[in-house]
This record gives C-alpha cells, structure tokens and sequence, in this order.
C-alpha cells in the first residue's frame, strides 16, 4: 500500500489474492459487491430448493412485523428499494396470495396460518445459513464492519448531497 503525498492511500485494482498488510488500497465497490452477490447467491439457492425466494421472505416478515396490518403499496414502498425493480414486489404480494400464505381485506394484508408457519420454517434457515456466512467473525466485529459500511454510505450520500 503507498500512501500519497495527501496522506491519501493509494487504490489498488482488485485483487482477490490481497493480503491482510494490502487490504486498505482495495476498492470497497469491488468486495462489497463480491460479499452481496455471494452471499444473496448462497441464501436464494438454499431458498430456491424448498420453492421459496428471498423476495417472498422479505414480504412475509414486512406483514408479520407491521404494526397494524399493512397495504399492498405499503409493503412495495417499504421493499423496493432493496427489489430487483418497482414491479417486484407487487408480483411477490400476489404470488403469496394465489399461494395462500397472504390474505387481503379491505386492501390490507395478512399473513395466513400457512404464511406465518413458511415464514417461521424460513426464519430458521435464514438463521442457519447466517451461521454459514458468519463463521468466525464475532458479533463485534460483523457489527463494525457494518458500521465502517454506513459511514461509506453516508459520505457519499453527503458529498452527493444526498440526505
């Protein structure tokens, strides 16, 4: 790693051989994106083997844990940001809701007795498969690293004017 005469450190192109003594000069965009795209892979394939997908695990929770019962536009809202695109998760409610784990009255949502028993069964493989990827960092550490993540987040946000 060379720091700059700014005090800077030096970007370094992506390596996955870096070692530890090189890891500051490596591009964030390039491991977060490499952790994001491994991990999301390893939990939607387990998912995928007992015909669920994250996008339905991610609605049957939003329902679960709304303080009231939620609208449809209310679980899109708060879930397209994460979705592959706005029509996402409008397609996951009704695909709960033809595979009867959701019910809807008076355009509000509810999990049915099938929902919240698929939705416990996912709970308990979500939990498992974050066993998988959290072996060996500590609680302490996973939370650092997410704090040292929303720092980033935030500077850029900030210098892009983004509040």
């Amino acid at each position: 790693m060379t720091p700059l005469t700014d005090g800077l450190t030096d970007q370094a192109p992506a390596d996955p051989a870096a070692t530890d003594d090189m890891l500051a000069s490596q591009p964030v965009g390039y491991w977060t994106g490499l952790a994001h795209t491994t991990v999301t892979r390893h939990l939607r394939d387990a998912m995928a083997r007992i015909d669920v997908t994250q996008p339905q695990y991610w609605v049957l929770n939003c329902v679960h844990s709304w303080p009231t019962a939620p609208s449809r536009e209310e679980v899109a809202d708060r879930l397209t940001p994460v979705a592959d695109g706005p029509h996402e998760m409008p397609r996951v409610v009704d695909q709960l809701l033809h595979r009867g784990w959701l019910r809807a009255d008076a355009d509000r949502l509810h999990l049915t007795d099938a929902g919240e028993a698929a939705r416990v069964r996912l709970r308990a493989l979500v939990t498992e498969l974050r066993a998988v990827v959290h072996e060996g960092v500590g609680d302490e550490e996973y939370a650092a690293a997410l704090k040292v993540l929303r720092t980033m987040v935030a500077d850029v946000q900030r210098a892009e004017g983004v509040t």
